[in-house]
């Protein structure tokens, strides 16, 4: 990318970055390393989210069944079921909704159990990405931080933070900028799954509640942005789609690493939408072949 320095932009954000952007449509991407293993945190929930869609088109789950999650089912987590102190029966397809809309970690794991991570690692296999995989649910996520930390529920001890597994891409939930960006134009172009659930699964994407990261970048109201977040202790993620008014789709992934380890950093934040401007505006800036 030589249009723009993303890499004095991340630092100047305290941040190290890595970023892919496609333009979904012609095929043209930029990137700043977009083929390094990244941890990708709640991200996974996105290839899990496509193997649901996929296997209700192959009726192997009907999206309407309702599954019951106890007391005793839920993950820790601030949003959705996992907040919850109550018995809750609810569709397959409304967990899905939880899941992306505001990253439930309780549904996600409902999910997972009932769609089995061999499915989505098959799947991701299937389509080539084959940095991209899924080995752990998110009740495994936080047992391995509860390992790492000594049980420690705020984690930002440099040293302790350095032992964490589920931010080492080898041990953890991992993929590049790039897979992750071409699952979301599989999406967003029907090849992911049927065309029914592709519409529905973008549909959940855009019902996403967090606005700081990729959608701060593009502030208006006739442009749409999409997505799922990810986020760990020095960890700020975020994957989705731009859709501009004139027909222009992009998929954009940004992953990043802060410096600092407290848990409060909004220029880590907000750095992800102005990167990821950056590059949608350099797409758009070259021109039509």
């Amino acid at each position: 990318m030589t249009a723009f320095d993303l890499g004095g932009l991340f630092r100047a954000a305290g941040v190290t970055g890595r970023l892919h952007a496609l333009d979904i449509d012609s095929g043209t991407e930029v990137g700043f390393g977009s083929d390094e293993p990244v941890p990708t945190a709640s991200v996974f929930k996105l290839p899990l989210l496509v193997e649901v869609g996929r296997q209700a088109d192959a009726g192997r789950l009907d999206p309407a069944e309702r599954v019951t999650v106890s007391p005793a089912d839920r993950v820790f987590g601030p949003t959705g079921i996992s907040a919850m102190r109550d018995e809750v029966t609810i569709s397959l397809r409304d967990l899905a909704y939880l899941m992306i809309a505001v990253s439930d970690n309780s549904s996600a794991d409902a999910l997972v159990a009932k769609v089995g991570l061999d499915a989505v690692n098959a799947m991701l296999a299937g389509f080539g990405l084959v940095q991209t995989r899924v080995t752990q649910d998110c009740r495994q996520i936080l047992a391995t931080m509860r390992e790492d930390t000594g049980g420690e529920s705020s984690v930002t001890d440099p040293d302790m933070i350095a032992r964490l597994r589920v931010l080492d891409p080898a041990l953890a939930n991992r993929s590049t900028p790039r897979e992750t960006a071409r699952l979301l134009g599989m999406i967003w172009r029907d090849e992911a799954a049927g065309a029914e659930s592709c519409a529905w699964m973008r549909g959940l994407l855009g019902l996403q509640v967090w606005p700081h990261r990729l959608a701060s970048g593009f502030p208006y109201d006739d442009v749409s942005v999409s997505g799922k977040t990810g986020t760990l202790p020095t960890l700020r993620a975020e994957a989705g789609v731009v859709e501009y008014p004139d027909g222009g789709r992009y998929a954009v992934a940004v992953f990043t690493r802060s410096f600092s380890t407290a848990m409060n950093q909004p220029r880590a934040d907000a750095v992800i939408g102005t990167a990821a401007r950056m590059a949608v505006d350099h797409l758009r800036s070259l021109p039509d072949v």
